[in-house]
This record gives structure tokens, sequence and C-alpha cells, in this order.
């Protein structure tokens, strides 16, 4: 079981330490791996190399746990099909079975070094015992030395500094963004538009653009490999939303979306799919898009309801935009994104 611990603070560091508690967490696999969004943003770094081989070739149901806010699919990352939200002490009573298939309130975790069975019961501590940690171990002083000195900062004036970017051609993370050129600057025909996905109700944004880590297999992966990018600089999609060329191969990148046109032997196939027309191949979504975008072809998404949920994220809406999709019909879209569409 890959596990990390990632507080959002410096100051959990400081009580985790003054409780005692941090030489036990790292004894169980919980070291802290780094503080704010990494882990619940699909940043938590690569599966062991066999363990994920074993995934692919065995079809397996890899799943995540965590103590984050989304529970979206392969968020955390891209083999791991479906994440369940828990509180942090379950997260390591679930990493200490190795296996969400079972009644954690009754089955046994583990075997002690007695050869006893250990339940839930056995390690979940009192209101009470909680209480007395918190009292004891986490204290004003530390909030203090994590963010008094921020405050202590001045300013250095050092060299003069250009007022406008000085763009780099060859940057994957900040380039000179088209919307205000070529065919986006121009007025949308809604003309002789093509279907590139028609999907189902509750598509997030997520679906839409994710923000995991990057795949070598991966339109994002292969465009970075072109660009000299080590595979282990990847990074995620989130960190190249400055670089459209990056960030618009992650549009409809999600291994989990359902595109009914994708129908391969009768059969509807997940996955980062479309089929372009009218040629009726069924071919890699960033596959399709490149070939639309080469025949100027206009484009539309049908979808159902609910469409656009989740996270608010620029790049849902600008990488369809960029995929030359010029409308989108939906019984119903979710608020925040409607806005940024």
């Amino acid at each position: 079981v890959k596990t990390s611990l990632a507080p959002g603070s410096k100051a959990v560091q400081l009580y985790l330490e003054e409780s005692g508690l941090l030489p036990d967490l790292e004894q169980l696999g919980f070291g802290i791996v780094a503080f704010a969004c990494t882990t619940c943003n699909g940043m938590s770094g690569a599966l062991d190399p066999a363990i994920q081989q074993e995934i692919i070739d065995r079809d397996l149901y890899a799943t995540a746990v965590l103590s984050g806010n989304r529970n979206f699919d392969g968020r955390i990352h891209p083999y791991a099909k479906q994440a369940f939200l828990a509180s942090p002490p379950l997260v390591i009573a679930y990493a200490i079975a190795g296996t969400v298939r079972f009644d954690i309130e009754k089955d046994v975790l583990g075997i002690d070094h007695d050869g006893n069975a250990v339940t839930l019961k056995d390690l979940w501590p009192s209101d009470e015992e909680i209480d007395a940690v918190v009292k004891a171990s986490v204290k004003p002083e530390q909030f203090r030395a994590v963010y008094g000195p921020m405050f202590k900062l001045h300013v250095d004036t050092g060299e003069r500094v250009a007022p406008l970017y000085d763009w780099r051609p060859m940057s994957t993370y900040i380039r000179r963004p088209p919307y205000w050129e070529g065919a986006l600057a121009g007025a949308r025909t809604l003309t002789g538009m093509r279907p590139l996905a028609v999907l189902g109700d509750n598509i997030t944004t997520d679906h839409l653009s994710p923000s995991n880590a990057i795949m070598a297999d991966s339109a994002a992966g292969e465009y970075l490999a072109k660009m000299g990018v080590p595979e282990e600089d990847f990074n995620s999609y989130a960190t190249h939303r400055g670089d459209h060329l990056t960030a618009q191969r992650a549009t409809f990148a999600n291994p989990k979306l359902v595109n009914e046109m994708a129908i391969v032997d009768g059969t509807v196939r997940q996955g980062s799919l479309a089929r372009i027309e009218p040629d009726g191949q069924v071919v890699r979504m960033w596959e399709a898009i490149e070939t639309y975008m080469d025949r100027k072809q206009p484009l539309v998404i049908i979808a159902g309801a609910d469409y656009g949920q989740g996270s608010s994220r620029d790049w849902a809406a600008k990488g369809v935009r960029l995929a030359g999709v010029e409308a989108i019909v939906a019984e119903g879209f979710e608020r925040i994104h409607r806005t940024n569409l």
C-alpha cells in the first residue's frame, strides 16, 4: 500500500512531534512527504512499477482512501479507479488492513506481535484521549513559529525587473496563450458541427480536464518527452496550466471517461476515446482532436444533467474550446462551470 502524509500546515508537524506521534506514524509509512496540495491533488508520486504493471495486466480495480475533500475517479492516481473519503485515523486503519473489501468495524485489521487479532476498536482512541493529547500538544507558539516569519519579510528591490514577461518558446510551464488570436479570436459559426463526445449525467471537471499525474503513455506525456522533459519531471496536469500546449492535451484525458460514441465491437469502451467522423474510427481523444483541428472542423458536445460539476477548473472550459468545440448541448450545467464557459 502506498502511503503518505501531507498536512496543510507546517504547524501540524510541530504538534505531531510534540505529542510523540510522528515517529509512530512514520513506522506505519505515514511520514510527512510535503505540505499543502500534493496527494489529494494527484501528486502523490509514482506507484511501485511492479504493482502498477500488476494492476494493468490483471485489470485490477485498485482504489485510494484519503482524508482530502475530493473523491473523483482517477484524481489520486490514474490507476486508482475509485477513491473513498475517510477521517485520518480511518485512512491509517485501511492502510494497515490493505483492503477496503471488509467490515472495518468488525473484521480483523491485522495480527500483533503476540499473535492476537487486532480490530478497529482495539486501536480507536476515546474522545477523552484525543482531547488530552490536543490540550497538551497543540500550542499557540507553534503557529507563531510557522506564520510569524512571513510577516517580518521585507521586499528587496534588487535588480530592475522588466514589466513584461519574456516569453520562452521551449517552456512547458508558461507559454504565450492563443486566446486572442487566430481561430479563437473569431466568431463561432455554430454550423456544420460534428459531435466530439456524447456523455451521460454528472460529468465532472475532472472528466473534462484532470489534474492528476501525467503518465508517460498519455498525449501530454508523449509531448513532454518530445520536449526533452524526463518522465520523473512530468509533474501533474495542474502544474502545466500556464502552457496551453501541455494543458490542452489533458482535455477528456480521464481514464474513467465514458464517451458513448466510442463503440468497439458493439460495446462502449471506457477511457479517453473518441470516434472520428465520418471515418467511424475510434482513437485516443487527443488524436481525434488533432484530426479535427487539421480539418478546421467545428465541434459540439452532447451531455446529460449536471455537466461540469465538481472543482472549479478553468481548463475544463479552455481545453474544450481550444479543441474546437463551439457549443455544448446539455440537460443542465453546474453554475460555476457555466460561468467559466
